[in-house]
């Protein structure tokens, strides 16, 4: 399979902030597992979602993937090219082919800076255009997402917009650059739910005119079932079971992937719902446990899973599980 997009047991490890006394007492550190050993790849023209419940590490790998922040080991390649080895003048003109859209749309725009300046600014920043031109390609953006007239979009300030507009010109301004690779960082949590499957439908048919490969991040499997071609399930920093749409929704394997899928609401009131919820609290990303992280949850746990840290294996096809006993 082409791999356009390949992340390599990415980890990213956070110190733990303690007090003056506490480094006193303490010579060693700790850290917050963030990330743990995570590989996947996108193949070209494709989506990978990312799901898992908050705080398993998904932003932190988009982050990574786009080289936001840096792996504490670990590397990012792009059709072949390792972006962790990149370094100033040669990371610059590569970011021109990746973009992030973020969650929240109140954040990600300054307010201070009209919708126009907003999207046309990186094609300021990389000098790709003269004023005027960026001007029309700008206003041919707004056209593209959907906000019209795009005069009238393009003089005002986000201030002035409803958090679905606001999202359209983030996501305007990340496709401004025509980039190969995006990551998507829920983009449509924030947005009220009416507006959520037109945001949908725009990001799917801007991947087809513009040719893009989307890393999706969001904990709602719901969502995912409509936009992925590959979803991969995390948990505390690791990828407990990926494969592709329609093998991880018909036939779940990890026994948390289950309990995700046991949440997703039914649009029917007659219909019965089988709820399976894990027992007691998420573990510490500081401390995890030592086996397989998902068994003090797990409802079918044997002692093997509290001894032993399972790997992510192939059970055939695109599908991949990292459990002792795959259901």
């Amino acid at each position: 399979m082409d791999q356009f997009v390949r992340a390599e047991n990415l980890r990213k490890y956070f110190p733990v902030e303690r007090s003056a006394l506490e480094r006193f007492l303490s010579r060693s550190r700790e850290f917050v597992r963030a990330v743990d050993g995570v590989t996947f790849s996108i193949a070209r023209g494709n989506i990978l979602t990312l799901a898992g419940e908050s705080g398993s590490g998904k932003t932190t790998t988009g982050k990574i993937m786009v080289r936001l922040i840096e792996p504490t080991q670990g590397h990012v390649f792009l059709a072949g090219t390792d972006l962790t080895r990149l370094k100033g003048d040669e990371l610059r003109k590569l970011r021109r082919r990746l973009q992030m859209i973020f969650q929240d749309p109140y954040a990600s725009l300054d307010p201070r800076q009209k919708v126009g300046d907003a999207i046309s600014g990186p094609l300021k920043i990389h000098g790709l255009a003269t004023a005027s031109e960026r001007k029309r390609l700008a206003l041919e953006m707004l056209e593209k997402v959907g906000l019209t007239p795009a005069e009238e979009f393009f003089r005002l300030y986000p201030r002035a917009m409803s958090g679905g507009q606001r999202q359209r010109v983030a996501i305007a301004r990340a496709m401004i650059l025509r980039p190969e690779f995006v990551v998507a960082d829920e983009p449509v949590s924030m947005i009220d739910v009416s507006l959520r499957a037109s945001l949908l439908e725009l990001m799917v048919r801007l991947k087809e005119e513009l040719d893009l490969t989307y890393l999706f991040i969001t904990h709602d499997l719901a969502v995912a079932k409509d936009i992925s071609d590959v979803v991969a399930i995390m948990y505390i920093g690791e990828i407990v079971e990926m494969a592709s749409k329609e093998d991880l929704y018909l036939k779940p394997m990890h026994p948390y992937t289950t309990c995700l899928l046991s949440a997703i609401p039914v649009p029917d009131p007659d219909a019965s719902s089988h709820r399976i919820i894990p027992k007691g609290e998420i573990p510490s990303a500081v401390n995890p446990p030592l086996g397989c992280r998902f068994s003090p949850r797990c409802p079918f746990a044997q002692p093997v899973c509290s001894e032993k840290h399972p790997e992510l294996e192939h059970m055939g096809g695109r599908h991949f599980v990292a459990c002792f006993f795959p259901r």
